[in-house]
């Protein structure tokens, strides 16, 4: 079984399916590190170029399955102005390939707002038009494996193959909610045997390699030690307002993962590209004074230590953050080899 994983980053994706034995072929971005990256870890081509571009000229390779999410920064809350978002368009070429490629299933991927917008009823009816059916709904990363709670619209589209059991059964669960199932993976779980941090650079033998510290002011550890464990920026204020920045002393309200410590025995919230900063939310190591690692955000997104990234620290970061966690996606091809093994075995 075979796959396209398009706007595809460093092969998050790519790999939870080929853990369940789909192979990538082709993969298409247009970040060159995260292409550079792709190519490092997997077999078939590896392409950046711009998805529209690229279809005018190449010849669409037949495979399977076709994978990936289109930016979101269309449907995001982070960028509610949404007129004028070209990228918002870019499932269209998306779908093209998935009809050209005369895969029976592809599965999009996008942020949990898609499934409220009017846009997903086009992605239906444009998937329709190829002559795939659909579902769509909202799945949570922490319910298949993953050690965080990243919440993402799942669209299935299937032609010429059995209906899927979509959302897929998860493997994992609340630990409040006292079902029958393994409590949700956490923090501890996956960074609890690294040590403390050492040198500010890139490394050469993994894990260490990605597991570098900063170099932050003495205000900013200051600032770092004020924050309790479980703390935010609301502790920060309590017990240290004349390290608080006044932005956040007039904003009284809003949310509590800014500034915030990750909890050792929970999943994390939602790892971004700026996980380093922890002004931009709940990245701060869960006892020690200091931003979580690209080491430690890579194995909370789910990445083994042997996944090796291309690029320096900032576009490692973004690969890592625009991923999609590979136990999610993993559970995801589970789903699609139970559909496609039937014909798989009749060939």
């Amino acid at each position: 079984m075979t796959l396209i994983d398009l706007f595809s980053g460093a092969g998050g994706m790519s790999l939870g399916f080929r853990n369940e034995g789909i192979e990538p072929i082709l993969a298409l971005d247009n970040d060159p590190h995260a292409v550079k990256t792709h190519a490092l870890n997997f077999d078939g081509d590896a392409f950046c170029a711009n998805i529209e571009e690229w279809l005018e000229t190449a010849e669409v390779p037949q495979a399977d399955v076709v994978i990936g999410g289109p930016p979101c920064q269309g449907f995001s809350l982070l960028n509610k102005n949404r007129d004028g978002d070209s990228r918002r368009a870019l499932w269209e070429p998306y779908l093209e390939i998935a009809n050209r490629s005369g895969a029976r299933v592809f599965i999009m991927e996008n942020v949990a707002e898609l499934f409220r917008s009017p846009e997903l009823d086009a992605i239906r009816a444009k998937a329709d038009a190829f002559g795939f059916k659909t579902k769509a709904a909202i799945v949570n990363a922490a319910d298949y494996g993953a050690a965080q709670t990243r919440k993402r619209t799942i669209v299935v589209g299937w032609r010429s193959v059995a209906e899927p059991d979509f959302p897929p059964r998860p493997t994992h669960a609340d630990p409040g909610k006292k079902l029958n199932l393994p409590a949700w993976r956490t923090v501890r779980q996956v960074i609890g045997d690294l040590p403390a941090p050492v040198g500010t650079e890139i490394g050469t033998v993994a894990p260490l390699d990605l597991h570098f510290g900063r170099t932050p002011t003495d205000r900013s550890i200051a600032r770092y030690k004020a924050v309790p464990l479980g703390g935010n920026r609301f502790d920060l204020q309590r017990n240290a307002p004349e390290l608080t920045p006044d932005c956040w002393v007039r904003k009284t309200s809003g949310g509590t993962d800014l500034f915030g410590r990750l909890w050792w025995d929970r999943p994390s919230v939602t790892i971004r590209t700026e996980f380093f900063k922890p002004e931009k939310g709940r990245y701060l190591h869960p006892d020690q004074h200091r931003p979580i690692t690209h080491r430690e955000a890579a194995r909370i997104m789910g990445f083994p230590d042997d996944f090796r990234f291309v690029g320096n620290k900032t576009q490692i970061a973004k690969q890592i953050g625009n991923a999609v966690p590979p136990a999610l996606a993993g559970a995801l091809g589970r789903m699609v080899h139970r559909m496609l093994k039937p014909l798989a075995m009749s060939a």
